[in-house]
């Protein structure tokens, strides 16, 4: 467990710091990762050529790691995201479904975000 949870506390920490190097120590070659929004990406390659794009218009400012869960081959993180893009400061709150194989690699990643800020309709 603890191997994984530094898998993906490295995979986060690599959008801050722009480095695209850990990728190939953290995804499976034929990995699928779906994003919270829709875009999907299947394999390492097109996983890295989305990274390189999206680093090129924008710069992740935070992704705090709240909480693990894990089961099986199976971890689920709680985290909040906040990035600027084109220009745009944006945030939200988050959980990945993470899937690795038996070398803890990462074989399917599916975000779900939850929008901020949250509010309170009955008050």
């Amino acid at each position: 467990m603890i191997e994984r949870e530094q898998v993906i506390e490295n995979y986060f920490q690599s959008w801050i710091n722009k480095n695209n190097l850990i990728l190939r120590k953290t995804f499976d070659l034929n990995a699928v990762y779906s994003e919270c929004y829709g875009p999907e990406y299947h394999g390492l390659e097109i996983i890295e050529r989305w990274f390189n794009d999206w680093n090129k218009r924008g710069t992740v400012l935070f992704w705090k790691i709240k909480k693990f869960i894990h089961q099986g081959n199976l971890t689920a993180v709680e985290w909040y995201f906040k990035c600027e893009y084109d220009g745009e400061v944006g945030e939200f709150d988050g959980v990945s479904l993470i899937e690795f194989n038996n070398d803890n690699y990462i074989v399917n990643l599916k975000e779900f975000q939850s929008k901020i800020p949250h509010y309170y309709p009955y008050k």
